[in-house]
């Protein structure tokens, strides 16, 4: 990409959005287009329309998107599969109708079968069953992968699909109703150990495993494939090692400071029993993670309690 190339960021002050912004200026490139929800609503097709005739942007990164945990997912399907889907699609369509050189769709690694054989290859992608308790988001994030790749066969753009895994970082959402497993369990420890109680509650047995990258690993790996990648093929992106959820509490617990006792409810469901992705491909490109997690989750911490203040 052209340091002076017209770059926008949906979703920008998201997790994703906002690590990406953090390293396309680290990079120099200097002119992003950035819009608040309040200034462009996604969900609009007449604005996102005018929105792109007006500013022309060569280069998209579609970090937009309505996410959340479990729980989040459990209380409200239709809004997890109705507004992404406006959304990915009105951006992709946009974005070919103004002519954008090369648009980065982010996925989600929720999209692969829920007994798929592990690691998760880009090619388990509609092979089964989905995992009901996101069900509605893995679908909507399905149309946008073919979405992309429709329009990379009928028109001839090139659009290319990202999977990552479970992200954590500065900038993540730590509401214990909405949040993903790590800021959750972060703010539960931090909470806990201000409070003194004795012991933290966490959802299901702990047993299930998973992958965990830092967000801004995640942002230069989507810097990393728009500048080399291209065409219709997926690429997970991830760290390529997993660890039981019970691992992951332990870990969060030492970085917080937590000295109490962890209590697993197993009437609260576990979800999918392992997700850990195949990231052969991306290894090949030349391209690996650089932050450990205990790295990570230090910044991270250290950021949320910049966010508490």
């Amino acid at each position: 990409m052209e340091k002076d190339a017209r770059i926008y960021v949906a979703g920008h002050n998201g997790l994703v959005g906002s690590a990406i912004v953090r390293r396309l200026k680290s990079a120099d490139f200097r002119c992003l287009l950035l819009k608040t929800r309040s200034e462009l609503d996604l969900c609009n097709q007449a604005d996102v329309n005018a929105f792109f005739e007006a500013e022309r942007p060569d280069y998209v990164f579609m970090a937009a998107a309505k996410v959340g945990g479990i729980g989040a997912n459990e209380r409200f399907p239709a809004d997890f599969i109705y507004e992404n889907l406006l959304v990915e699609a009105n951006v992709i369509h946009a974005s070919q109708r103004s002519g954008v050189k090369k648009l980065l769709f982010l996925g989600s690694s929720c999209i692969y079968p829920r007994l798929a054989p592990q690691p998760l290859h880009e090619d388990a992608l509609l092979t089964g069953p989905l995992e009901p308790t996101n069900e509605p988001y893995a679908v909507a994030k399905i149309a946008g992968i073919k979405l992309c790749q429709a329009y990379n066969r009928q028109y001839g753009t090139n659009f290319i699909s990202v999977m990552p895994t479970n992200l954590y970082g500065p900038g993540d959402n730590y509401d214990l109703e909405n949040s993903h497993v790590l800021p959750a369990m972060l703010r539960k420890f931090h909470e806990a150990k201000l409070s003194g109680n004795s012991d933290v509650v966490l959802w299901g047995t702990g047993a299930p495993r998973r992958e965990f990258l830092f967000v801004d690993d995640m942002a230069d790996a989507c810097l990393f494939l728009m500048e080399r990648h291209n065409g219709s093929r997926i690429v997970n992106i991830g760290s390529g090692e997993d660890m039981t959820i019970r691992e992951a509490a332990e870990l969060v617990g030492r970085v917080v400071g937590y000295q109490g006792d962890i209590v697993w409810d197993d009437s609260k469901p576990d979800g999918t029993p392992r997700k850990l992705l195949d990231v052969s491909f991306l290894r090949e490109m030349g391209w690996s993670p650089a932050t450990s997690l205990e790295e990570g989750l230090q910044k991270t911490y250290q950021a949320f309690l910049k966010f508490r203040l």
